[in-house]
């Protein structure tokens, strides 16, 4: 059995401690300091070569997010570690997943060359936006499926024969049919036009809904004008109740302030980012276990795929 070692950076230590509690282990020793300037040091005060080290952290802003993984990363290459496995829960900049106009950059891509190129032997992660981000990388990718949490809590709702699934827009068909899929259930799409980012111009539901129990899927929720605008006409559809469930709670601008005030019954997320601030209709599920299992299964040369549904 290979020498384990998890290491957190700054902004995913929450998350880092559980994953690690639930492999068996703690969090190893390391210092991040600050020069008067901002600039960031990193340095493991305990030895990590010969062993497999876990660097769990995920890349939403700031921007030091990705420059202090990188360090680490480095520190532990030349720290002679075996492997340097990168555990980033949230792969920020996924949106940016291809040049959908002209002269714009693909920040999914510039992400994972920089992953690369600071030595990281493998990633994984979770609930890609994209799932095709995995072909950026030349390192193994492990993607992990969130609906393996997900759906223990949607059918321990027990809503039966009522319940069927949404996805808010064309894009997150596939990743919706397969919930659908998972409880024998049907579909419906919510077909929407954005003029900006983040705002949407028009939306129209694809299907019916009537008296039935409605689960918005999607993979994060950034402003949440999406997916409290879809609950709102899936009510108006008739539908009976309408809940969501995201895997990354992105949760920017007026998003918390839109999510107190929707019609949703409930918005369930993962801690992938931590939460700004409580909400009495978002649930939060922890992904620790998925995790951590997933580590287990990379250290043993066991299957992933093995541990979704």
């Amino acid at each position: 059995m290979p020498l384990v070692k998890i290491f957190s950076g700054s902004a995913s230590r929450y998350l880092a401690e559980k994953i690690a509690a639930a492999y068996g282990t703690h969090l190893g020793d390391l210092t991040i300091s600050r020069f008067s300037d901002g600039e960031i040091g990193v340095h493991y005060n305990e030895s990590v070569r010969g062993a497999e080290v876990f660097i769990v952290l995920s890349t939403f802003p700031p921007a030091d997010n990705l420059m202090e993984l990188m360090l680490l990363v480095d520190a532990a290459k030349r720290a002679s570690a075996h492997k340097v496995i990168v555990v980033m829960p949230y792969y920020g900049y996924a949106r940016q997943d291809r040049k959908d106009k002209p002269r714009v950059s693909i920040g999914a891509k510039v992400l994972a060359n920089a992953v690369q190129a600071c030595g990281a032997d493998r990633l994984m992660t979770c609930d890609l936006h994209a799932g095709q981000i995995q072909g950026f990388f030349d390192i193994p990718v492990d993607h992990l499926d969130g609906s393996a949490i997900f759906v223990p809590y949607l059918r321990s709702l027990n809503l039966g024969s009522s319940l069927i699934f949404a996805s808010p827009d064309v894009g997150g068909v596939v990743r919706t049919r397969a919930f659908a899929k998972n409880f024998g259930a049907e579909m419906v799409v919510c077909d929407k036009h954005r003029v900006r980012a983040n705002e949407i111009a028009s939306m129209q539901v694809i299907g019916n809904v009537e008296g039935l129990d409605v689960v918005l899927v999607d993979d994060m929720v950034d402003t949440a004008g999406t997916i409290t605008k879809a609950a709102e006409l899936l009510k108006e559809k008739g539908a009976k109740s309408v809940r969501a469930i995201a895997t990354h709670p992105v949760l920017s601008g007026p998003a918390y302030e839109r999510i107190e005030n929707s019609v949703l019954e409930e918005l369930v997320v993962s801690d992938t980012i931590p939460l700004k601030q409580e909400s009495s209709k978002i649930k939060v599920l922890t992904f620790s276990e998925l995790f951590a299992r997933a580590i287990n299964n990379v250290v043993t040369h066991e299957s992933i795929s093995s541990l979704f549904i």
